[in-house]
């Protein structure tokens, strides 16, 4: 049996209709329960801050959550380096989602800002079903596929036949914008005049996916 093997490539531009919100809350302490304390109380004032900018107790959800205990090397009288004890460190990584809307974000932001325990931010535009998008993706790849079969086909006086097998690589897409949104955290303690009037629109998200199809020739 004779026959072509070609690779489909699918490319689709997607809008992002998502805004994921992750935040990292850090403590440090000698003791191991005050390390937990002081963790505890900074989520808490987050949690506050929160529920100030319109969403329900506890809406951040953990992404990570890790105690770590600290070193640090020092010198002896000898010259001779050993590690000395520090303390724990905890860091505690949450993400807030919301339907796309920079003055939400605005909000998010200025309220974020005034909280104490001051985590560290980091925000990302994505789409909120990206089942839909690998499936347009996989749709896109199958039409390029068969439309480079044909035309080698047509080409080569040969006739396409049955197709014969698919070779797909299951794997994760990245669907994220490039767009790089960062407020600098004293500017955001001015509040969020300003930056609730500037209209963002984020570059729109670019995936691609392959699989391989084999096809019969006559």
């Amino acid at each position: 049996m004779k026959t072509i093997t070609v690779k489909g490539v699918g490319a689709v531009s997607v809008k992002p209709d998502l805004i994921v919100l992750g935040l990292k809350i850090r403590a440090k302490d000698y003791e191991y329960d005050s390390t937990m304390k002081v963790a505890a109380e900074r989520i808490n004032y987050l949690n506050n801050s929160l529920e100030a900018a319109g969403f329900e107790k506890k809406a951040a959800k953990t992404t990570d959550f890790r105690v770590d205990t600290s070193y640090r090397s020092v010198k002896d009288e000898k010259g001779d380096y050993k590690s000395v004890f520090e303390g724990y460190d905890c860091v505690h990584r949450l993400k807030i989602e919301f339907d796309f809307d920079t003055k939400r974000l605005a909000r998010v932001l200025s309220e974020i800002s005034k909280c104490i325990a001051k985590p560290e931010i980091s925000i990302d535009f994505t789409v909120k079903d990206p089942t839909a998008v690998s499936a347009e993706l996989l749709k896109a790849a199958v039409k390029n596929a068969r439309e480079k079969a044909e035309i080698l086909c047509g080409a080569s006086g040969a006739k396409l036949g049955e197709l014969v097998t698919i070779d797909y690589n299951w794997g994760e897409l990245h669907l994220y914008s490039e767009t790089d949104y960062n407020v600098d955290g004293k500017c955001l303690m001015m509040g969020a005049a300003g930056i609730d009037d500037m209209e963002i629109e984020p570059e729109e998200i670019k995936a691609r996916d392959t699989a391989t199809f084999v096809w019969e020739i006559a």
